[in-house]
């Protein structure tokens, strides 16, 4: 039976113990040969720690004596480098730094981390030592200093793993409830703790007994901000040989799948239907524009295994509380001039977000600017992991951008839901789409937002409104990833469905209905009525204007194609409704559906 190290990013640990392991070693060769001081960038909970411990234990000299034990079975223990086992490890963790307090607290809290990271180092590594390393608790550069004096008297010299590099710095630019953009600039002026701390290690690496440093972040913020104290640093998180370095590929998800099915006796065909739920949440993650496989959240996968291994089916809540993820970034990114358009363009998929070069060097000047192009929202969502590449374009091969899975789809679901409708009324809209699901009476939901829904948005979303923007409504007062696996352009035969809601796999027994919703837009003036007017009329008034009867059947057209092409590609019987929507204007909505 296999032990999934769920929330364990320890590998000596999960080595010893016999965890469940994906064996990423075969990227050590690469990564030493690549360079000296790289940076790598991956969105948060993408399994950085466990990448950084496994060097960690590689290259400890003092671990030389388990090198079989740690490594023997893996990739690079059949094949290791001259290098391994042969440097003095010391890891910062910036995670750990407190980022709430004024800026002398948070200096203090940055100086103490470091502080007793070098004291860790130093009873480590004692019997190397002839000289005592002097531990300055005011000043943990000069503590760095000392341990580099008694590093220089050895033959071994220093490996420094810097884990979530920018993880208090993003926190003050972008934190819930405490963005501070100049305690943030403030800790980098030339006097500030950070440039001085990089400088110091950029020092060191000149001879002075600093060979190799491997930096672990989100994004290239704190990076850009300290390039004048630190600028050797490689940048390695585009390159294609590292688009897996973190992260599940989907064969080896087929195989943990397989053998949890066995052992909980299911046929094979739950291995293919458990892909598919699995695939729907979690794949989609591309992080090099010559990646040639999407790959999967490593930590949610191993949640799901652990869960479904346990219980033999699968997790009722597919993104666990523990691992949900921090809306405060997205609310940042949506208050920026263009931020919230990017945003629902990005949540409907059409048109596609595509920029000719992902940016990667902005610092905070760039972030406080009161006006952004959408090329740094659009890089900064896909540091975030809340956006993802998704190839190029055909004639000029621009880089093109999706949400990587229902996961992060929810993310953005969610930050739309706060932003638009008060808590009493979320509530009101939950229990209306749950009787939608069981009934598949859309009238409660369009009244709903005919009368509330649509009063929350400004003149200039009525003025570039469209069946974009009908859509967008109808996914954030429907969506549900308890039930439902909710796809927004789903691919069909070249073609894509407005919003589908397929009943999970595990769920199918409930009285819940499968959906296809297509939705158009009439403006005004297609009508030839104003505002008032169409208010005053009836539903059934309304749904007998030529305009609307021609959308609802162009609709339900296109609903029955999507039908027979989804009914060939699903594993289940479904209990489909086909339904159109209609909406004029901001103002009214007609559905039917179709039969």
């Amino acid at each position: 039976m296999l032990k999934f190290p769920y929330g364990n990013s320890d590998f000596y640990r999960i080595r010893t113990n016999n965890y469940f392991y994906v064996d990423r070693s075969s990227h050590i060769r690469v990564i030493e040969e690549t360079g000296d001081q790289l940076l790598f960038l991956r969105p948060r909970r993408f399994g950085k720690s466990l990448l950084l411990s496994m060097l960690e234990n590689y290259y400890d000299v003092a671990k030389a004596s388990e090198f079989e034990r740690l490594f023997g079975l893996l990739t690079i223990g059949q094949n290791p480098t001259e290098k391994h086992n042969q440097y003095f490890v010391m890891k910062w963790d910036f995670s750990v730094v407190e980022s709430q307090d004024e800026i002398k607290g948070l200096r203090k809290s940055l100086h103490d981390h470091l502080n007793n990271q070098i004291k860790r180092f130093a009873e480590r590594y004692q019997d190397y030592f002839s000289y005592t390393i002097e531990i300055d608790k005011d000043n943990a550069i000069s503590s760095f200093e000392s341990a580099l004096i008694a590093i220089s008297q050895t033959p071994y010299p220093l490996y420094l793993l810097i884990d979530e590099y920018d993880n208090f710095a993003n926190d003050l630019m972008m934190g819930r409830g405490n963005a501070n953009p100049e305690r943030y600039k403030t800790l980098l002026s030339t006097e500030g703790s950070l440039k001085a701390l990089f400088r110091a290690v950029k020092s060191a690496s000149s001879g002075g007994g600093l060979e190799r440093v491997f930096i672990t972040g989100v994004s290239p913020v704190l990076m850009s901000d300290i390039t004048s104290a630190y600028n050797v640093a490689k940048n390695i998180y585009f390159e294609p040989e590292f688009n897996d370095l973190c992260g599940f590929q989907e064969t080896e998800i087929k195989t943990t799948l397989t053998q949890i099915t066995k052992e909980c006796g299911f046929t094979e065909d739950k291995v293919n239907q458990s892909l598919d739920l699995i695939r729907t949440f979690y794949d989609g993650y591309c992080f090099s524009e010559f990646g040639s496989k999407d790959i999967y959240n490593p930590t949610l996968a191993l949640y799901f295994f652990d869960s479904f291994q346990k219980n033999c089916r699968y997790p009722r809540q597919m993104l666990d509380d523990n691992l949900a993820m921090d809306l405060s970034k997205l609310t940042y990114l949506s208050r920026l001039p263009n931020g919230r358009a990017i945003i629902w363009q990005a949540l409907n998929g059409t048109p596609p977000l595509v920029l000719s070069l992902l940016a990667n060097r902005f610092g905070v000047d760039q972030m406080l600017k009161t006006t952004q192009s959408s090329q740094f929202i659009i890089s900064l969502l896909y540091y975030l992991g809340i956006l993802t590449l998704d190839g190029k374009t055909e004639k000029l091969r621009k880089l093109r951008f999706k949400i990587p899975n229902l996961v992060v789809r929810k993310l953005y679901v969610e930050h739309l839901f706060e932003m638009l409708l008060p808590q009493p009324e979320r509530e009101e809209v939950r229990l209306l789409a749950e009787d939608f699901y069981q009934s598949s009476n859309l009238q409660p939901v369009c009244d709903f937002i005919e009368q509330r829904y649509f009063e929350v948005f400004d003149n200039r979303d009525y003025t570039t409104a469209n069946e974009l923007t009908i859509k967008t409504a109808f996914l954030t007062v429907l969506f549900n990833d308890v039930w439902y696996m909710m796809d927004s352009e789903k691919t069909c035969q070249r073609r894509y469905t407005d919003l589908t809601m397929l009943i999970r796999p595990d769920f199918r027994e409930l009285p819940l209905y499968d959906f296809i919703l297509e939705f158009k837009y009439l403006k005004l003036s297609e009508v030839k009525l104003s505002g008032a007017e169409i208010k005053k009329l009836s539903r059934t008034e309304l749904e007998t204007l030529e305009p609307v009867q021609e959308k609802l059947r162009e609709a339900k057209q296109q609903l029955f194609d999507y039908q027979t092409c989804l009914e060939k590609e699903c594993h289940e019987k479904l209990k489909l409704k086909l339904i159109s929507v209609v909406a004029v204007g901001f103002d009214r909505l007609v559905w039917q559906t179709a039969m």
